[in-house]
């Protein structure tokens, strides 16, 4: 496909104390202070937003069909006419990407940019769409009267590794232009919602990688850069470390580092929809193709987008970020219209569960944006905006699950009333399953006994928007033989609690030997 566009020559040259970037791809130090006209800001959070978009519906076929392996190059990825006014009339779902990072602009658009964590964590559980995975099992929490950091905690949260804050994380980026220490702080106060660890790493880095697109045109060194909000120690950082150096090592075959990931970092074992399976969420191989993709990218609009998206699995939500990034670097002005025809279609329609369109969220991003410069030293004058850059530093480090390893599943495929005692040898364990009920606003309570002791009384709503994502969990627990029992406090005619699976964890993992 012929539709490439070289980056604009050095970005900096925009800015005040400029120099030309070396041949090496060294970039020369950005200024303490850098003078960005209020016209190329607008240009750029512009390109963020349509980016992601693009992005998200460039991949949005192929989104999680292709799971532990690449999307072949005769595989055809279309882009016809039409195709994202498509999706918004036939399939609005598939931009969660997009409206749920709308959720967080529009509290701060409301209540500004000290606005508590609490509105944030209450307009995102109580808005109308469905969620899943880290998202959901937040939403379930935080309607019970678990708020964060604590919804998002692995303890509560067993998709707390999960790709979630990721996936929504652009907004923190977009309105900290040169701020990546501030994209930080946003996101440790929303990405905790949803997420904790790796997961939360993923959202910001995202951020980082976000408010560098701003002030840099080096992808390479947007990369790394961002790279230094992440703590050294954790997994998180270990993998995008590793494919960076991959990407040095080989400069011309995306595929050979997808391989290396593949081989080293594609293990999830968290996700209990994950695990032995191929199948994967999980924040860290997911964030490890969204920099693929603008790695081997080389800041070409469609070559991002397409590796990105071939990498598989979140194959919509990695070419968004990936998109979305590149976006920002380009600015709006400077994506193909190839691309561009198919957005100005929609740029005037408000996305789904939200009253935002694309034209609306350019500006909201964009008066934020000026907030945010002002509120960290910066100032706002004319029609310039004078940034305050800020050198990344290392968000704190934590760790989800240490000490558990998935063993082995038990298969159990019944309803509640036929389960009666569950036996498992290990540390922990999570049990997955359903209720299914006639009435939509029923919610059973159900008690868990562990070794005979009552472990929870929990609420599981039938409603899908407001269900518990499953059924029952629990770590931390001594290690050796454990028994489980269940008791249905309030049953109704013709609603079941079917338990599928139970995931059992250990403090090492199982190590099967066959002679």
């Amino acid at each position: 496909m012929k539709n490439q566009i070289a980056i604009p020559v050095c970005i900096l040259c925009m800015f005040t104390a400029c120099t030309k970037q070396s041949t090496t791809n060294k970039q020369t130090p950005i200024p303490s202070e850098i003078n960005l006209s209020q016209e190329i800001l607008l240009d750029k959070i512009k390109g963020g937003w349509a980016g992601q978009t693009i992005g998200c519906t460039y991949g949005g076929p192929t989104e999680f069909r292709f799971n532990g392996t690449m999307i072949q190059d005769y595989v055809p990825i279309e882009w016809p006419d039409g195709h994202i006014k498509w999706y918004f009339d036939h399939f609005p779902g598939l931009y969660d990407d997009v409206y749920m990072d709308l959720t967080f602009v529009n509290v701060f658009d409301r209540l500004g940019l000290d606005a508590p964590v609490d509105s944030f964590a209450m307009a995102f559980a109580t808005a109308g769409y469905q969620l899943w995975h880290a998202n959901q099992a937040a939403r379930y929490n935080i309607l019970h009267g678990i708020m964060p950091p604590q919804s998002g905690h692995w303890l509560n949260n067993p998709h707390a590794d999960d790709i979630d804050y990721q996936i929504e994380a652009d907004y923190a980026g977009l309105m900290s232009p040169g701020m990546p220490n501030f994209a930080s702080e946003i996101s440790d106060k929303i990405g905790h919602i949803m997420n904790y660890g790796d997961g939360w790493y993923g959202g910001v880095y995202v951020g980082a990688m976000y408010a560098l697109a701003f002030v840099s045109d080096d992808i390479e060194f947007i990369v790394e850069e961002a790279l230094k909000t992440i703590p050294q120690q954790s997994i998180y950082y270990q993998c995008m470390y590793d494919v960076i150096q991959w990407h040095k090592q080989f400069p011309d075959d995306w595929k050979r580092t997808w391989f290396e990931c593949e081989k080293k970092w594609s293990e999830d074992t968290c996700c209990p929809d994950g695990v032995f399976v191929p199948f994967n969420i999980d924040a860290v191989i997911n964030s490890a193709y969204i920099i693929i993709g603008l790695l081997y990218g080389e800041g070409d609009f469609y070559k991002t987008m397409d590796i990105a998206t071939r990498c598989g699995q979140d194959s919509d939500c990695n070419p968004a970020s990936a998109a979305g990034i590149l976006g920002t670097v380009l600015g709006y002005s400077n994506i193909p219209e190839y691309w561009m025809k198919n957005l100005h279609e929609v740029e005037n329609i408000d996305f789904a569960y939200s009253s935002i369109s694309l034209n609306k969220v350019y500006q909201m991003s964009f008066d934020q944006a000026l907030q945010v410069i002002e509120s960290n030293g910066g100032k706002v004058e004319g029609g310039d905006a004078i940034i305050r850059y800020q050198q990344p530093v290392p968000v704190r480090f934590e760790k989800a699950f240490e000490g558990h390893y998935p063993t082995h599943y038990i298969k159990i495929n019944k309803q509640i009333c036929d389960v009666e005692e569950i036996s498992f040898e290990g540390i922990g364990i999570i049990f997955k399953g359903h209720l299914h009920s006639p009435d939509n606003n029923y919610s059973a309570k159900v008690e868990m006994y562990i070794d005979g002791e009552l472990a929870e009384t929990a609420d599981l709503p039938a409603s899908y928007i407001t269900r518990r994502h499953e059924l029952f969990w629990k770590y931390q627990l001594p290690k050796g033989k454990h028994n489980i029992t269940f008791k249905w406090l309030n049953p109704i005619p013709n609603a079941t609690i079917n338990f599928t699976e139970a995931l059992v964890y250990s403090d090492a993992p199982q190590r099967v030997m066959h002679q």
